[in-house]
């Protein structure tokens, strides 16, 4: 498996990552309705952002997408997100991915990550968030509407550089 920039070509496969993610309803704040026009918007980041892609064999096994947390003020810190195809779950390719912003983040001189809404029930990802390196820093209470659990909190979540 290799982690490198996204190009026009891997749309389709992380289109459909991104939707089938989304319409789980179970870890990402997005409209479960959302269009393919939405998501490329919301997915494909504009510079300083990037957006990578996880393959193996030519297939897109994941996606993320990093850059600033907030413009101005708040630029020196980053953020990002991943989603990963249902069936490569467990095999790594969530922490290659979270590796590989985290490597970026520092070698572009941000101070820290920070993850804004991290759903408390997605434990693998918490997990692996905090074997490399964050920590909840709080936790919004009912903030998430989960499809089977109802409503549950958001973490937000920090790593320093």
């Amino acid at each position: 498996m290799r982690v490198r920039e996204v190009v026009e070509a891997d749309w389709p496969q992380v289109w459909a990552i991104v939707r089938d993610v989304v319409r789980e309803g179970e870890t990402f704040p997005y409209d479960p309705d959302m269009t393919e026009d939405q998501a490329r918007t919301v997915w494909i980041e504009k510079p300083p952002g990037r957006t990578v892609v996880a393959v193996a064999q030519g297939r897109v096994l994941g996606t993320a997408k990093m850059g600033p947390n907030r413009p101005g003020p708040g630029s020196h810190v980053s953020t990002a997100s991943f989603m990963v195809a249902a069936d490569s779950r467990g095999r790594g390719v969530g922490a290659a991915l979270c590796r590989d912003a985290l490597s970026w983040a520092q070698n572009d001189g941000y101070a820290g990550m920070q993850f804004n809404a991290v759903v408390e029930s997605n434990t693998s990802a918490v997990e692996l968030y905090q074997r490399n390196g964050f920590q909840i820093m709080g936790t919004i209470p009912r903030a998430f509407e989960h499809p089977t659990l109802g409503r549950i909190g958001l973490h937000l979540m920090y790593h320093e550089f």
